[in-house]
């Protein structure tokens, strides 16, 4: 199962979805830069693959800009709703936020104000042009792919329970899903397309579509109020990054759990993985480790910079690396005990490098699959239930306020070397972000792997999902030998899935060698596609 890897002198696109990819490739071959081409990818995404993402979403940028000579990061995330506070939902008896209806979609949808906010410091082509493919997509119909009709087959009672979705993907004919490769038109989010396209980022912040989803919450129950949206404001943010291998590897600030990445390499390097064979019992444990001690810090302080105090400085210090390390070679090799807790892994992430240099490392997400399951009136726009993540313990880091952050998983990463991006990936996967990300980088890094070869190398996820009573370390059914009894032996909980299993997400990426030579890549795990020109 493995994909072509095209390569090129000029640009290159990498997205989850073959349609998305193409319109990125159509927007640089039309003049624009690697910023329109990442905003148009991103809206198409939102259309083609809904189930991941979407305009009631989230998102993230980390850019490479040539005229600046540097790279700068947005985080497009959005805020509690201002009258969000633990003691209504604990009033009714709940211990959690709920997890799907209006009652999880509490905080603002930041996607179009990232797009808006992209495009007016770097774009090049009007903002109309950038918006026409996925207007076209939604308006016209594409075909039900592979990855959203699994996805709608599993959450079949969930969009029955909501009547835009219902008529979307359920045939009212034959009253079942929809079939793969039938036609999908989303004539309610065309409009809302539409009316963006023209009107631009303060139709959905101030204007018609902004009334008509608040008007919708309201009158449904849910807290979202105009106030949330008319204050909203995505955040230019400087990057975070840690040396390895020669290279200074870049990742969002919190909110964002990017940090933890920047944590496992600090670890990392301190071992020569390229005595380590990738595929052994060896690597996995020595991996899980890192990640063990990095998500303990994690869970520790992540949240909202606004509300809690990160000591960012003193973990991704060489020296809590060093300490981490001797923890891991003090004791026997036995697994060490860990409680995390359960994330969303629904998400979309792409890549676009453009002619001049320029790249963009971009993330997107409704949270869960089909974000809250819950659609505003007849906009057609699923709400993202991210704000479902909050806490309600007052003593927790993360816990729900008014104005407040939550927690996010969205982490682009981007990779330098003297300067200039040689590498640029990310993948879907709440707790898996951090760990493909990871072994990606020490794919190419370490065991001298292509990118494509670094995507489809066998993968881990240690994690919880929900329903879990502990943690489990899930590994890929593909070369594993002896390894998974192994690792039993030596305490890790161990679920053995098939190879290319849809939990071990869907990676994308770029690396750009130093003859210039741009290499894309899509895993194979998902639909997308890598385009070069």
């Amino acid at each position: 199962m493995h994909n072509v890897m095209p390569r090129s002198y000029r640009y290159m696109v990498t997205t989850p979805h073959y349609l998305a990819s193409q319109v990125g490739s159509g927007i640089l071959l039309q003049g624009g830069n690697a910023i329109d081409a990442a905003v148009a990818v991103s809206a198409a995404l939102a259309v083609v693959y809904p189930h991941m993402t979407g305009l009631g979403g989230d998102s993230f940028f980390l850019i490479y800009s040539v005229q600046e000579n540097r790279i700068i990061g947005l985080n497009g995330s959005g805020r509690a709703a201002s009258a969000a506070n633990p003691d209504q939902f604990l009033k009714e008896g709940l211990s959690r936020l709920p997890d799907r209806g209006v009652q999880s979609a509490i905080t603002v949808p930041d996607m179009v104000d990232a797009w808006w906010e992209v495009w007016s410091k770097y774009g090049k082509l009007p903002w109309e042009e950038l918006m026409r493919p996925a207007l076209r997509y939604a308006e016209e119909g594409i075909p039900i792919s592979r990855n959203l009709h699994v996805w709608m087959t599993r959450d079949e009672q969930l969009l029955r329970a909501d009547p835009v979705l219902r008529d979307l993907y359920i045939d009212p004919v034959m009253n079942t899903i929809k079939p793969e490769g039938s036609r999908l038109k989303q004539p309610q989010l065309a409009e809302s397309l539409r009316t963006l396209m023209h009107e631009g980022r303060d139709a959905f912040y101030e204007g018609t579509l902004m009334k008509a989803i608040v008007d919708a919450v309201r009158a449904d129950g849910g807290l979202l109020a105009e106030s949330d949206f008319t204050s909203h404001h995505s955040e230019w943010v400087e990057p975070l990054a840690v040396e390895y291998r020669g290279a200074q590897v870049y990742q969002m600030p919190p909110n964002s759990q990017g940090f933890s990445l920047l944590m496992m390499l600090n670890m990392l390097e301190l071992f020569d993985l390229k005595r380590i064979p990738r595929s052994s019992s060896a690597f996995y444990h020595l991996v899980t480790e890192v990640v063990k001690r990095a998500f303990r810090y994690r869970d520790m302080y992540l949240a909202d910079p606004t509300f809690s105090t990160i000591p960012l400085e003193q973990l991704l210090s060489k020296e809590m690396a060093e300490q981490l390390v001797n923890e891991i070679q003090r004791n026997p090799v036995q697994a060490s005990d860990c409680d995390s807790v359960p994330t969303g892994q629904d998400t979309a992430y792409a890549s676009v490098v453009d002619e001049a240099g320029n790249a963009v490392s971009f993330i997107q997400s409704l949270y869960y699959d089909f974000g809250s399951a819950y659609t505003a009136g007849q906009t057609g726009i699923i709400l993202q239930n991210r704000g479902s993540y909050f806490s309600l313990d007052p003593a927790h880091p993360n816990v729900l306020l008014p104005g407040k952050r939550p927690f996010h998983t969205l982490m682009p990463g981007m990779a330098l070397k003297d300067g200039k991006p040689i590498m640029l990936m990310g993948t879907q996967g709440g707790e898996g972000q951090p760990q493909t990300q990871l072994s990606v980088i020490t794919g190419v890094l370490d065991y001298g792997c292509t990118i494509q070869e670094a995507i489809e190398l066998p993968r881990w996820v240690y994690g919880r999902t929900w329903g879990d009573d502990s943690d489990r370390l899930r590994l890929e059914n593909r070369d594993l030998g002896d390894a998974a009894e192994q690792l039993k032996a030596w305490g890790h909980q161990i679920d053995v899935v098939d190879g290319w299993d849809g939990i071990m997400g869907q990676a994308q990426g770029i690396l750009i060698g130093s003859d210039g030579v741009i290499s894309g890549a899509a895993d194979p795990r998902g639909d997308g596609a890598a385009i070069g020109g």
